[in-house]
């Protein structure tokens, strides 16, 4: 009776661990900021290879920050390059905290993390091997107390 307790307790574990796997992702990383610290230089980068350009993908910028960040607000800058095609730049602001001070992001004692659209519905322009990176584009280099940021590409159907 007990190793069937045993093996039901694993079972169920085992299932939940499961379930929380994203089959849709394509790349999902983030890396840690030296000293919670994210400079110009410290590019948030992800390789993608585009089989079909006529799958739709999300783009998606990960960020965690310690309740000492000084700012409402991040601005970033995405690059897209590969694949033969001209490269691609944007600027995008997140908004991070109400004008109360509380913020947004789902926080975990003294870190908030954001899961913030970049490109949603989008789809690459041809197949091939595409660079994604992400820089802070804030005035302050560095960028005190981000303690990581990544990216994540989702397959979305």
């Amino acid at each position: 009776m007990n190793n069937c307790k045993v093996f039901l307790v694993f079972f169920a574990f085992f299932i939940a661990l499961l379930s929380g796997c994203d089959t849709n992702a394509i790349v999902d990383n983030n890396i840690s900021m030296p000293a919670r610290n994210w400079s110009y230089a410290n590019r948030v980068k992800a390789v993608v290879d585009i089989k079909d350009p006529n799958q739709i993908t999300g783009l998606y910028f990960k960020l965690r920050h310690t309740a000492d960040y000084r700012y409402s607000n991040v601005f970033v800058l995405l690059h897209i390059s590969g694949a033969g095609q001209k490269k691609i730049t944007k600027r995008y602001e997140y908004k991070l905290a109400l004008s109360d001070g509380q913020w947004l992001g789902s926080g975990s004692g003294n870190l908030y993390t954001y899961v913030l659209p970049l490109l949603t519905n989008y789809k690459f322009p041809a197949a091939g091997k595409y660079q994604i990176e992400i820089e802070q584009n804030m005035r302050d280099n560095p960028l005190s107390e981000i303690s990581d940021a990544g990216i994540k590409i989702l397959n979305q159907r």
